[in-house]
């Protein structure tokens, strides 16, 4: 499955590090690969990696776009646009 989302970062402080860390455990919780970018053209970069993730250094209300590929893409999509919408609050421990 090959499944797109994007979402806006509500984020004050934009993706700094407790939501990269928070962003990159939830997505290690899935099979899919996962990438993420701040604009629909890209670069595209690994979801899974914090030290990408933090290295975007995106913004408060900039646009998070995804990209998964895998059997469970979808539930990737779903979890991660969920997870930046409530503001990081869902994060897994």
């Amino acid at each position: 499955m090959d499944i797109h989302g994007s979402v806006q970062l509500v984020h004050a402080g934009g993706l700094h590090a407790r939501p990269a860390v928070a962003l990159t455990k939830l997505a290690k919780t899935f099979r899919a690969k996962i990438l993420i970018a701040a604009s629909a053209e890209g670069p595209w970069i690994d979801a899974k990696s914090v030290v990408k993730v933090m290295g975007m250094k995106t913004p408060a209300h900039s646009t998070l776009f995804f990209h998964a590929l895998g059997d469970d893409a979808r539930a990737a999509i779903e979890a991660m646009t969920r997870l930046v919408e409530e503001d990081f609050s869902g994060a897994p421990e």
